[in-house]
């Protein structure tokens, strides 16, 4: 019997078709490794040219990258409109320059975090310009900064742990680490992806809801889902949940270490900016996971269970430059067609309900909730066809939602 290992080498037929995006995701790199290449040098250059003030708005580099440079670039570049055709996707997946790019974030996503613990702790700054150590204001500046850093990467995370190479599993839940939040890996898999779109689902939102409510909700919810999860795949195995095998407690352990470690290293004076940096990280997952779904559920079948998820179950974007930042996860609703597909083959479906903008706009948006729901409620409307009781809605505000379209229960 002949193996694959016996077959003789045969030319890979290369597709005429190009992914034109190819080297711009090279640019999803820019995340992680800004605090290096614009941050660091443009702190020194000002205090060069005497202009210290200016000096202390690099250290606010990640919200001005997320808050206003994306949104700006995603307004100027537009959609993208480019699907991988059929006869492309098999050897699309298996082109290993993709996975790299996810690969190459996490050494710079630690790098990162390494660098502000430095900066925040050292007393003697001088080789940037600045005299003794950083004020307050800047300390939080690039807390914040490298907390988006993790942020993103627990979208990195995301994409590699959806995949069954053992490798891209663990690279998942060593990105998570940063933010303390390892327990997503579980929870997104084994949960989000059976409930998505449905009310018993803690990361899909709800009409009426702000994202300020949503927060607690989703993080403790989310928390607790994974826990439970975790308890019911051991007791399966005739395992305790409080032992080694319970992955939730493993990946906290891996948080523990790495804040343990950073501690001892620089000092406990910057474990309070690491507490910092957690919660932006996995509050920038959330407000994603706030927009994605919003108001949007599945329907009941006749038998009582809840429909498959479609396209139609999730909020798509296809703005080409948060797109490269976030390795397409704005094409969720292939995504959650199919989860082990690569970010490079995942594609735009014309069904789907899409958002005015780039999640990063959306973002942005979701903190104002009056602003959010001006933009947003309307759609929730018009594509359940002007029936809003189809929709996903926040119990607690379900008559003042009711009430403000002019709609009744349906029987």
């Amino acid at each position: 019997m002949s193996t694959e290992a016996d077959a003789p080498d045969r030319p890979v037929e290369v597709p005429a078709w190009r992914d034109r995006k190819r080297y711009w995701w090279l640019w999803g790199l820019f995340a992680p490794t800004g605090l290096f290449t614009i941050g660091l040098p443009m702190i020194w250059a000002l205090n060069q040219l005497g202009w210290t003030e200016l000096a202390h708005v690099p250290f606010w580099l990640g919200p001005i990258l997320v808050y206003l440079v994306i949104p700006l670039a995603d307004i100027f570049f537009g959609p993208d409109g480019d699907n991988p055709p059929d006869e492309v996707m098999e050897y699309l997946e298996n082109d290993r320059y993709y996975r790299y790019l996810t690969y190459l974030y996490l050494p710079f996503q630690y790098a990162s975090l390494i660098m502000a613990c430095y900066l925040i702790t050292a007393g003697d700054l001088s080789w940037l310009g600045i005299d003794g150590g950083l004020h307050v204001a800047d300390k939080i500046g690039i807390a914040i900064t490298v907390g988006m850093i993790g942020g993103i990467g627990i979208n990195t995370a995301h994409e590699l742990g959806h995949k069954k190479v053992d490798l891209e599993r663990w690279l998942s839940r060593i990105a998570l680490a940063q933010s303390f939040y390892g327990h997503f890996y579980i929870e997104h898999n084994r949960g989000h992806h059976v409930r998505v779109a449905t009310p018993e689902d803690p990361a899909s939102s709800r009409v009426g809801e702000t994202f300020w409510a949503f927060w607690p909700r989703t993080v403790w919810g989310s928390l607790k889902s994974a826990w439970h999860l975790e308890k019911a795949r051991l007791e399966r195995l005739g395992k305790k949940p409080w032992s080694r095998h319970n992955e939730v407690l493993s990946a906290w352990a891996m948080s523990v270490v790495l804040y343990a470690a950073l501690v001892a290293v620089f000092g406990l004076e910057v474990l309070p900016y690491l507490i910092l940096q957690a919660v932006v990280g996995f509050s920038l997952l959330e407000a994603v996971n706030y927009l994605e779904h919003y108001g949007l559920v599945r329907q009941r079948t006749a038998s009582g269970r809840y429909e498959r998820p479609a396209p139609t179950h999730s909020w798509n974007s296809d703005h080409i430059v948060t797109n490269i930042f976030l390795y397409h996860l704005q094409r969720h609703s292939d995504h959650h067609a199919y989860p082990t597909r690569r970010y490079q083959t995942l594609r735009s479906w014309d069904g789907a309900p899409n958002l005015p903008s780039g999640y990063a706009s959306m973002i942005l948006l979701a903190y104002f909730p009056p602003l959010w729901r001006k933009v947003m409620d309307k759609r929730v409307l018009a594509h359940y066809d002007g029936d809003i009781t189809r929709a996903n809605i926040h119990p607690a505000k379900r008559e003042r939602v009711l009430a403000r379209y002019g709609a009744q229960e349906r029987a």
